[in-house]
């Protein structure tokens, strides 16, 4: 390999792209023009970046097995950061065992960092779990490292447990400095907000305060009964009921408990699960016949009695009801909560992240934009969504370069 290859890929190892593009942005071999698609990822021009990497794999010889890998680890990563989720997965694992096979140990770790990265941001926690339960991090290069340690990171976040999620991103940012990418850091920095801002609100008692996740970790523990308007589901320390298909038993649910220990009139309850301005016997009849339900649904956890004016909930074990609810109501929040990570996302890939139907998905995008919430750019499959911009951390790209193997 020739000198300037080496040391523009150096460059974009070091998180340097336009170093890198100063020694090869005039070259149009395989090499060179693999090497520019990187740096133009890294610039965030992901579509000249793609067009780039897909003209190194043409221009790459059936017999040069890692260099073709390599080239699928990058398109790979600009997927992944165009939350590109309908992108082949099982490419990523073949080009990462054929990495493996001929010793590129830097690249071969990037890969299976992609890939965990994919899991965890479409929900597949127990299969990232597994995955890292078999995985030996402390051998990987400092920035693959840094990109395990966060996924480690981000799987504690998502199952409450706030320790490790500490140690995780420590682990994260030490890796991240031995690595010198500016952008790595950032991103664990930016990573470790979600530690010390406001993940929840909790409603009792007729008040309501901002909670940590460390707050909402206890929030779990206590043995309250616990509304949890944030997964849709009721709890306490020993079961979990789902109401997550149930959206007018969850209401209903949720008014009782923020009321709680007083009960909730009926024109209230209305009000809340059916939006019924003005009751009449059809609405108060169809009230019975759901409260019922969720009588049934909670015998386990409370009892859900009539009173003279409405209805109160009562709780069997716990020794008080709580409301768990997100930082700022909104109807679409988890569409929202997926665009606030700052990249941009198609439809079908928000589709693919929440489990739910494109067009269910679309119509809360569309509304999300004509309340100003939400962005888009681009037509046809190419329309990517956001959240309006506003200043933070940079977009990330964590690509190593094609480091010339040892």
């Amino acid at each position: 390999m020739d000198s300037l290859i080496t040391a523009a890929a150096r460059a974009l190892a070091a998180g340097d792209p336009l170093g890198a593009l100063k020694r090869v942005a005039l070259r149009d071999d395989a090499p060179a023009l693999a090497l520019r698609g990187i740096a133009m990822a890294q610039l965030g021009d992901l579509a000249r970046a793609k067009a780039l990497l897909r003209g190194a794999a043409r221009g790459v010889g059936p017999k040069e097995a890692v260099a073709q890998a390599r080239c699928v680890v990058a398109e790979a990563e600009i997927a992944l950061v165009s939350r590109d989720l309908g992108w082949p997965a099982e490419v990523l694992d073949a080009a990462r065992v054929t990495l493996e096979a001929h010793g590129d140990r830097v690249n071969a770790a990037h890969a299976r960092a992609l890939e965990l990265r994919r899991l965890l941001l479409i929900g597949r926690l127990d299969e990232v779990e597994h995955a890292l339960a078999a995985l030996d991090s402390t051998t990987f290069p400092p920035a693959s490292r840094a990109a395990c340690e966060l996924v480690v990171a981000g799987v504690a976040i998502r199952r409450l447990r706030t320790q490790a999620a500490r140690a995780a991103l420590s682990r994260a940012e030490c890796a991240a400095r031995e690595a010198g990418i500016p952008a790595l850091t950032a991103e664990v920095e930016s990573a470790s907000l979600v530690l010390t801002t406001p993940a929840a609100r909790l409603i009792a008692g007729g008040e309501e305060r901002p909670l940590l996740l460390e707050d909402v970790e206890a929030l779990m523990a206590s043995g309250a009964l616990v509304v949890d308007a944030c997964r849709h589901v009721v709890r306490d320390a020993g079961m979990v009921i789902t109401l997550a298909t149930r959206p007018v038993l969850f209401a209903l649910a949720r008014a009782l408990g923020e009321a709680w220990p007083a009960d909730v009139p009926r024109s209230t309850l209305l009000a809340r699960a059916f939006r019924a301005k003005h009751a009449d016997e059809s609405h108060r009849a169809r009230l019975r016949v759901e409260v019922g339900r969720l009588r049934v649904e909670l015998r386990a956890l409370a009892e859900v009695s009539a009173t003279k004016r409405g209805f109160t909930l009562a709780p069997r074990r716990a020794r008080e009801v709580v409301v768990l609810a997100p930082p700022v109501d909104e109807q679409h929040a988890t569409v929202l909560a997926f665009l606030a990570d700052g990249e941009a996302w198609s439809s079908s890939a928000l589709a693919i992240a929440l489990g739910a139907s494109p067009r269910t998905v679309q119509r809360s995008l569309d509304s999300l934009a004509a309340a100003g919430k939400a962005q888009s750019f681009g037509r046809g499959p190419a329309r990517r969504w956001m959240t309006p911009p506003v200043p933070g951390f940079p977009t990330t790209l964590l690509l190593p370069g094609l480091l010339p193997s040892d």
